[in-house]
């Protein structure tokens, strides 16, 4: 990215999330509500957050898909190698509470059935897999039970 949008799109980034802190579950992305992940940086050790499109998971009640589509980017988004070095520092935000996670990425049949059942909720992702050589990924929230 240039130098010069850095910026910008740090502060669009500021705007969504005061947008989403405001609004909530009328936020939408491609007709799908939004979760805030909360990860901590893979590389930095920092406090990290994103603004993603969730979808229902039919087959895990109370868990969510979310997908790193990175808006069809060669690279994964951060919070995808965030997730995978700090696995047990998770949270989500859904209908303004908090829930810490176990996130899963979602491997063949599984992720393709998932995937499928993405798309034809949100048809803009499809186009994702024809501006990339990667896999998108899918990954699984699982809200962690108290003890």
């Amino acid at each position: 990215m240039p130098g010069f949008a850095r910026p910008l799109m740090k502060a669009g980034m500021g705007l969504m999330h005061l947008m989403f802190r405001l609004r909530g579950d009328s936020m939408k992305i491609q007709g799908s509500p939004l979760l805030q992940l909360k990860t901590i940086g893979a590389k930095t050790g920092q406090e990290r957050h994103s603004i993603v499109a969730r979808f229902e998971d039919p087959g895990h009640p109370g868990a969510w898909l979310v997908v790193g589509s990175g808006g069809g980017s060669a690279r994964n988004p951060s919070w995808c190698y965030n997730l995978a070095k700090n696995p047990g520092q998770v949270w989500m935000t859904v209908d303004k509470k908090v829930h810490k996670v176990h996130p899963e990425s979602l491997h063949g049949a599984e992720r393709d059935e998932a995937w499928k059942r993405i798309v034809a909720k949100a048809p803009n992702f499809g186009k994702y897999d024809t501006t990339t050589d990667r896999l998108i990924p899918v990954i699984r929230l699982t809200p962690e039970t108290s003890p």
